[in-house]
């Protein structure tokens, strides 16, 4: 995973680091890969138990670091549950990737509909470079 390479890398002074003009700091966007596979694959295949539950709440769409409280994972903490979710995700997606969805994602306002586990795989691995990207650029910044 592209992303573990990007967040090995990271300072420990710049996990909560948010410079004007970015809407989150490297640990939302650690968070956010982390859960958006969660729930996508949850979303597409219902059987598939969610990890992490909790961290929903912090790292979904629409959320923000000035929203948290005390309760937030640590780097290391979200560092290790990317490192350990292809453990799972892997064998769970391996023979199911032509399998068709029960209900397509729609992603966006109609932008991309999305109706087998691979296509789900596709767009995750294109998700996670958006915000791998962004986590480079602000361990960069400071």
């Amino acid at each position: 995973m592209h992303t573990i390479g990007r967040v090995k890398r990271v300072k420990e002074s710049n996990w909560t680091f948010q410079p004007d003009g970015f809407n989150n700091n490297i640990l939302w966007h650690a968070g956010h890969i982390f859960v958006i596979v969660e729930i996508y694959l949850h979303q597409s295949v219902p059987s598939y138990e969610i990890k992490n539950p909790e961290w929903i709440a912090l790292f979904d769409d629409g959320t923000s670091p000035e929203e948290w409280d005390e309760n937030i994972p640590t780097g290391a903490e979200i560092l290790a549950a990317l490192r350990e979710q292809m453990s799972w995700v892997i064998p769970f997606v391996e023979n199911q990737l032509e399998k068709k969805m029960n209900e397509p994602l729609v992603i966006g306002n109609d932008i991309m509909t999305i109706d087998t586990i691979e296509g789900i795989v596709q767009f995750l691995s294109w998700h996670e470079g958006t915000h791998a990207g962004t986590i480079d650029a602000l361990n960069r910044l400071n």
